[in-house]
């Protein structure tokens, strides 16, 4: 896997999920969202994206995405994440 290609497709799409609003992101506790991409390299990846309750006495969310090209990645993926606060502010970043 092009980590340098895998880790930017991840960021990108985690941009996305970080300009949703915390109520639409609590549909991720219940059914993560995975799909394909293929890459300019002709690549193709699978990322998945779910969330976790952070500290659900603050009712905060962690925001998992992770990506993989199917080979031994697809045990140990990259993943990136972020916590997003009921008022939509992001924890900790």
């Amino acid at each position: 896997m092009d980590k340098p290609e895998a880790r930017r497709i991840l960021g990108e799409h985690l941009t996305l999920y970080r300009q949703r609003s915390h109520q639409e992101l609590l549909t991720l506790l219940d059914r993560p969202e995975t799909f394909e991409v293929r890459s300019g390299s002709g690549v193709l990846y699978q990322l998945e994206f779910q969330a976790f309750w952070d500290d659900p006495g603050r009712q905060t969310l962690r925001v998992l995405g992770s990506i993989d090209d199917g080979g031994i990645r697809a045990v140990l993926p990259l993943y990136e994440d972020f916590i997003m606060a009921p008022d939509g502010n992001f924890v900790g970043k």
